[in-house]
């Protein structure tokens, strides 16, 4: 075994660009996947990792949990006991540190911890920013937050904040609505998070009562804290975080599914074929190369077995060298990103026993990618070779028959699973190119027919492929592979995304402003009235209206929803009040048929179906009380709204006063498109804190970055394995290239032989691949798209949800570029880089 590494890292060296080829082509994937996983380990902090920073050095933290007993704990997430029938669990009273103290070990010192959010007054308006009440200055806190600069608040008017607030030692600023005005003193880092917002000060400072995520304390006790002192909280609904209990942290377990465990396998087993089938031609280059070296040991006594562990030794040694230095190199480069790419930043941690089977992946691809050259390598004819000529071993044309089972076995198992799961569909896709894979080395001897109808130079180039269907067979797989993946996925992903957006509907039309202050009193909303006019002049406003009760309580407005009907949505349309400005507002017109119908007292309805014979059936309840609720009938028209997918409906105003309940106005809607929504959030936040903004932009999403990635894939895929199979092609192509130069040939001919042969394996593998994509593509399109019909109750309604026929859009411009423009060019660069000039002639035994 010394022996043959020894070979084989001679003939590595001697070989240093194909080595370096092959390396690449081994350690990307392992670069790649060992580099990802230590990037999320290391980013990825864990409760019990970043325990620090909930506890500092104290032994236990105590919170409320808002009932009066924990039935279990996880973490710091406490889950209270489940009431009896449909009764809510029992809601606890206030909580004193007192009564803290006597539930946990005689002597504990405990000081205050609360966490919220608190609204910090901005030159725009309002932020909120994630807010403690903790004396940093308590030995207890020590680690919780380090002191970057600065010192720690000593008094109620003093906070301290993060350096993502941006705010310098001695500047003032207003925190509440009450607008408290804080001096700050330090800044602070969470020790685990660089991006976080936060301001830290005394207790009753910057939390409004009932703001924060549960009232809690920190606790020194006389020892560790265990389960017991935790269990002793819960009877009487606290939450007690300690050391301990972090390691429940239910994010932090690793249970992974069947179709996790399946999700994975399949991803795997795919990277590792498309290695094989890509290195594996590259493999093949140096056995050419070697071919007179191998003779010779044959010649000298050496047995086919032999001659087949020297090259898969070759595969061992490159593989191992690949899968340590792209092992070394991902873990290296995982760590090194996590500071540049995430805020969050836990212990440097190597997922050691991932990177191990990642890197023995890596290996084992080395190997498998080195089989089909040490099969050649035994059955090559060490006479022929010694005297010059071309090996007279003839390749075999494959298994088709088993190729055709597994082909027939993976559509009929991708039929069968389309309402299962997408995973199931690639796993049940990977027999089908299982099955290709082998038919290849007969579609390339049944298409290298079709050559006799090509000009001289590409049917030479095609017909020594043919000849060499091994070689050929192994990129055109490679190719295979890379396209059907990329059609699968682009036909699921663009089916999935022509079906939400022909499904997408909205309350408003597209480019509609909305303004509301659900729950603001009458003075709240004058002011914020006044505040949309300052920051919107000259831009016309339409009001819409909540209805009220006779104790002025707000009531709900829902239109009933037809039970027949199969094509409505799942979401009840929504129903706004509101008089002509409202409905051109939704209109983008003055539409006289809608406006006469809605000074009539009719409905306006953006969509036909909740009418019935001219008529809308309206529910209104008060408080989700069913002993309030009132139904009624009302007459409607049918209108079209500004931009299609609008489902609402238009009440007139005095409908609701007929049935007597008042009105009072909430929202405004413009038809207007404000160039910064967040800035106009902001400035009107000072109003009051009930403001919400709404621009409705239509359906946002856009695909065409997931388009180009997948491109870019197929791009780098089908090139490499149609310029390493041409490189083969050019060694075993010189002697040939060279008798053809010496009878007078130009040198474009050379250049036009290898263009050829390049665009027949890059198109016979595109052309395969796109088909061999469109069966799992379709079955992907109908689970990413179909939706089964379901009854949702909202309140005493029923509803139906909308039963949507599976979707199914190719894209054409994904499919055309892979099949066609990659091709091209991989023949126009395969031509323009070919080395045909000044062959010398060898001379050959006969």
């Amino acid at each position: 075994m010394r022996a043959l590494l020894r070979i084989s890292r001679r003939d590595a060296l001697r070989a240093r660009g194909r080595t370096a080829l092959i390396m690449v082509m081994i350690g990307l994937p392992v670069l790649v996947i060992t580099g990802v996983l230590t990037f999320w380990e290391t980013a990825d902090v864990t409760l019990s990792e970043g325990i620090v920073r909930k506890l500092g050095a104290a032994d236990l933290r105590v919170k409320t949990s808002g009932y009066a007993k924990v039935r279990a704990q996880y973490g710091d997430d406490g889950i209270p006991p489940y009431g009896e029938g449909a009764e809510p669990p029992e809601k606890a009273a206030a909580t004193t540190a007192a009564q803290v103290a006597a539930r946990l070990q005689p002597g504990s010192r405990l000081i205050g911890f609360d966490e919220g959010s608190v609204e910090v007054r901005t030159e725009r308006g309002y932020d909120h920013v994630t807010a403690l009440e903790v004396d940093l200055r308590d030995p207890m806190t020590r680690g919780m937050r380090p002191l970057v600069e600065g010192r720690h608040p000593a008094a109620p008017d003093e906070v301290a904040v993060t350096p993502a607030m941006k705010r310098r030692i001695g500047d003032t600023i207003e925190v509440t609505r009450e607008g408290r005005r804080v001096k700050v003193v330090g800044v602070v880092q969470d020790p685990f998070d660089t991006g976080v917002v936060e301001v830290v000060g005394f207790r009753g400072v910057l939390l409004d009562e009932g703001d924060g995520r549960g009232i809690g304390w920190l606790a020194d006790t006389p020892s560790p804290a265990t389960w017991a002192d935790t269990r002793r909280l819960n009877d009487v609904g606290l939450v007690g975080l300690s050391r301990v209990t972090a390691e429940s942290d239910l994010s932090a377990e690793g249970t992974m599914s069947t179709r996790v465990v399946a999700g994975i396998a399949v991803a795997v087993f795919m990277v590792a074929m498309e290695t094989v089938l890509l290195a594996g031609p590259a493999f093949a280059i140096g056995l050419r190369r070697r071919a007179t070296a191998l003779a010779m040991i044959a010649a000298q006594g050496g047995s086919k077995a032999h001659l087949r562990v020297i090259v898969l030794t070759d595969g061992l040694v490159l593989g191992g060298a690949a899968a340590l230095v792209a092992g070394v190199a991902g873990v290296a480069g995982g760590l090194a990103l996590v500071p540049l790419l995430s805020d969050s930043m836990g212990p440097l941690e190597v997922p050691w026993w991932s990177v191990a089977g990642v890197m023995a992946l890596g290996v084992g691809s080395g190997v498998a990618a080195a089989m089909v050259p040490a099969v050649l390598a035994g059955r090559q004819d060490p006479a022929a070779v010694l005297a010059g000529r071309s090996d007279t071993a003839r390749d075999r044309a494959g298994r088709p028959l088993l190729g055709l089972v597994l082909v027939l076995a993976g559509v009929a198992a991708t039929v069968l699973t389309p309402l299962t799961d997408e995973v199931w569909i690639f796993a049940a896709s990977v027999l089908g190119l299982l099955g290709l894979v082998a038919l290849v080395p007969s579609l390339v001897a049944l298409t290298g027919r079709l050559a006799v109808r090509l000009p001289l130079a590409p049917r030479l180039g095609v017909r020594d492929a043919v000849r060499h269907r091994m070689r050929t067979a192994s990129a055109v797989a490679a190719v295979m592979a890379a396209t059907a993946g990329a059609v699968t996925a682009g036909i699921g992903i663009t089916s999935q995304d022509a079906a939400a957006r022909a499904s997408y509907s909205s309350s408003t039309p597209v480019g509609t402003l909305m303004i509301s202050a659900y729950g603001a009193d009458d003075e709240e909303w004058a002011r914020t009235r006044q505040a949309v006019q300052e920051r919107l002049p000259g831009i016309a406003l339409a009001e819409a209206f909540e209805p009220v009760d006779s104790d002025g309580r707000t009531a709900g407005l829902y239109a009933e929803r037809l039970r027949e009907c199969a094509s409505c949505t799942h979401i009840p349309p929504g129903v706004l009040v509101g008089d002509q400005r409202l409905l051109e507002v939704m209109q983008g017109r003055h539409d006289p048929t809608a406006a006469a119908a809605l000074a009539e007292g009719k409905a306006v309805v953006f969509g036909p179906s909740t009418l019935r014979d001219g008529r809308l059936s309206l529910r209104i309840d008060v408080d989700g009380s069913t002993a309030k609720l009132t139904r009624f009938e009302t007459q409607a028209v049918v209108a079209e709204a500004a931009s299609r997918g609008v489902t609402s409906v238009l009440v007139p105003p005095a409908t609701l006063k007929a049935k007597g309940f008042g009105l009072k106005e909430r929202t405004v809607f413009a038809r207007h498109q404000p160039q910064d929504v967040k800035l106009l959030r902001e400035h009107l936040t000072v109003a009051s804190s009930k403001v919400s903004v709404r621009l409705e932009g239509g359906y946002g999403r856009d695909i065409s970055i997931v388009m180009i990635v997948l491109m870019g894939g197929a791009l780098v895929l089908v090139l490499g394995g149609t310029f390493v199979a041409t490189a083969l092609a050019a060694a075993d192509l010189r002697p040939d290239l060279a008798t053809i130069a010496a009878v007078g040939a130009p040198s474009r001919t050379g250049r036009l032989i290898l263009a050829g042969q390049a665009g027949y394996l890059a198109g016979l593998g595109a052309l395969v691949g796109a088909i061999a994509g469109a069966v799992p593509g379709v079955a992907l399109a109908w689970v990413m798209t179909l939706r089964t019909a379901d009854y949702v109750v909202i309140g005493s309604q029923a509803l139906i949800a909308r039963t949507q026929a599976t979707t199914v859009a190719v894209p054409w411009e994904l499919v055309g570029a892979i099949v066609v423009g990659l091709p091209l060019l991989a023949a126009l660069v395969a031509g323009a880089f070919a080395r045909t000039r000044a062959l010398p002639l060898t001379r050959r035994l006969t």
